[in-house]
């Protein structure tokens, strides 16, 4: 027996039979072979009178969504697969980014000081070799899942929601005037907040392979060395398995949590799930200097985040918007999950809102609520420089010391330029910045980091880098602009306000410190 097999049969629930239920998962779409759905179909059929204005597919973040649009007079259904509530385990975020809760009447003052559960200051990045740095309020903040979501579902259904809990989604046709999901719930639109493998995602991809997976593993453990502080970004060990191992460590309310983590391509003879899983116990007692069987583990931590360069994900239907996990809008060094969500909540709930009142629910209509945003397409050349191809030969510490550099050198440029980037938000100021110095400071490894992530990857994040210089340009000027919009007819309107949030969060100028 493994020491893998031996710590996860001894916690409660079959642990060990879900990791390898989604290293299954994972081998599927690494092969490519995983079955491809037609959940997704069309009718010439008019509907006539409907259920509401909006369904929602996938409760547990789009729980969040679904409260705002409520919230704001939209009939909503919401449709959840089993019973809607949060789990156990912390989401960590940064302070600044929960006041779109008390911004869109989602919660009280009250409630929100209750819904954070952990709070921790300062956290860590480090890298094999290098030096530590420490930063404030950079998601130190440990919201309660189970207590958010009870308070959003009783906030939804005050304001007129309605839940249907233990309601698999199944199928939705879509028709000239609205869709019917499950043959039973119709509605002007439907949200997919089904997350990384959502079906209608997969069919709207047509089986594409992800261009990049991200592997996790950790658990929530007791017996660890008392600490208050986090670890963001850290690294002690060289490439291993032609892999860059990182690390994350946060306190919680019932012990302390630990990731590791690492970027990949979809080969199929990467890493699994468990296999991580074991490099995770076997490394744990020198991360944080405590024996495995000093721990008492409560729970065990564990999924990949599939990332595609084509994203945010515009499908070919109207009347479907992707939110979340399932439309990509997260950047391929991100987790995404409840951060993504929150970071774009108010976006989304006014572009929403607007569609709907000038009836703008065609595909090109829809599409302009999720954009192309520069600011997340530039770090996909980060992502590359962060690991290393199968067969690829580059120096063990490559990885360690290009990060070590680049951060020293934001480090010195201040909190202004490390803070965004670490709350995964690139902004062309901070980012020309950080080059510049970097590349002056250490030419040879910056010439060493061109072959590892190739000129094809770099000729494309140029042409990004462009496009971050000129939604910046654009963000600035649009203030001029309003006087202007006002004036237009309400179709228009929508587009326009589109175009500017696009603008605005394309440029990373949605970042609040």
């Amino acid at each position: 027996m493994s020491l893998t097999e031996e710590i996860l049969s001894q916690l409660p629930g079959d642990v060990l039979g879900n990791l390898r239920q989604s290293d299954r998962t994972l081998a599927s779409l690494r092969g490519g072979n995983t079955p491809l759905p037609t959940v997704v179909k069309t009718s010439q059929q008019p509907l006539g009178p409907l259920d509401g204005d909006v369904i929602v597919c996938g409760g547990t973040l789009g729980i969040l969504i679904a409260c705002a649009l409520a919230v704001r007079g939209v009939g909503v259904v919401l449709i959840e697969r089993g019973t809607l509530r949060g789990r156990e385990q912390e989401w960590n975020i940064s302070r600044s980014e929960l006041d779109v809760f008390l911004t869109l009447n989602l919660l009280s003052d009250e409630e929100l000081a209750e819904a954070i559960a952990t709070q921790y200051n300062p956290g860590r990045v480090s890298f094999l070799g290098g030096s530590e740095i420490w930063v404030e309020d950079v998601l130190n903040i440990g919201v309660d899942p189970v207590y958010l979501l009870e308070r959003l579902k009783t906030r939804f259904l005050a304001a007129g929601g309605r839940l249907r809990e233990n309601t698999p989604f199944t199928e939705v046709v879509i028709h000239p005037d609205g869709v019917k999901v499950n043959n039973q719930f119709t509605a002007r639109l439907l949200i997919d907040a089904m997350g990384h493998l959502s079906p209608i995602s997969q069919q709207a991809r047509q089986g594409k392979k992800p261009d990049a997976l991200c592997l996790v593993v950790g658990t929530c453990a007791q017996g660890l060395p008392t600490n208050q502080t986090g670890d963001l970004l850290l690294s002690f060990t060289s490439l291993q398995h032609q892999c860059q191992y990182f690390w994350e460590a946060f306190p919680a309310r019932d012990g302390r949590t630990t990731y590791l983590f690492t970027y990949i391509d979809a080969e199929p003879h990467r890493l699994t799930l468990e296999d991580l899983f074991g490099e995770y116990l076997r490394l744990l007692p020198e991360y944080q200097g405590v024996e495995l069987n000093q721990l008492t583990i409560r729970r065990a931590l564990f999924g990949f985040f599939p990332t595609y360069r084509q994203s945010p994900l515009i499908t070919p239907w109207g009347r479907i918007l992707p939110a979340g996990d399932s439309s990509g809008s997260q950047s391929p060094l991100s987790f995404g999950g409840f951060g993504a969500m929150v970071r774009h909540l108010q976006r989304l709930t006014l572009g929403i809102q607007e569609a709907l009142e000038t009836d703008q629910l065609s595909a090109q209509a829809l599409a302009m609520l999720q954009p192309y945003q520069p600011s997340l397409s530039v770090t996909w050349l980060f992502q590359k420089a962060m690991s290393v191809s199968l067969n690829q030969k580059i120096a063990p510490e490559q990885i360690n010391q290009l990060l070590d550099s680049v951060f020293q050198e934001m480090q010195a440029l201040g909190t202004p330029v490390l803070k965004p980037f670490l709350q995964d938000i690139v902004q062309f100021s901070a980012l020309t910045q950080t080059l510049l110095k970097t590349s002056l400071s250490h030419p040879g490894l910056i010439a060493k980091i061109i072959p590892q992530v190739g000129w094809v990857n770099l000729l494309d994040w140029l042409r990004h880098y462009l496009y971050l210089a000129i939604y910046t340009i654009l963000f600035s000027g649009s203030p001029m602009l309003e006087t202007w919009i006002r004036l237009q007819p309400q179709e228009q309107q929508y587009y326009w306000h589109r175009w500017i949030d696009a603008w605005k969060y394309g440029s990373g100028s949605d970042f609040k410190s």
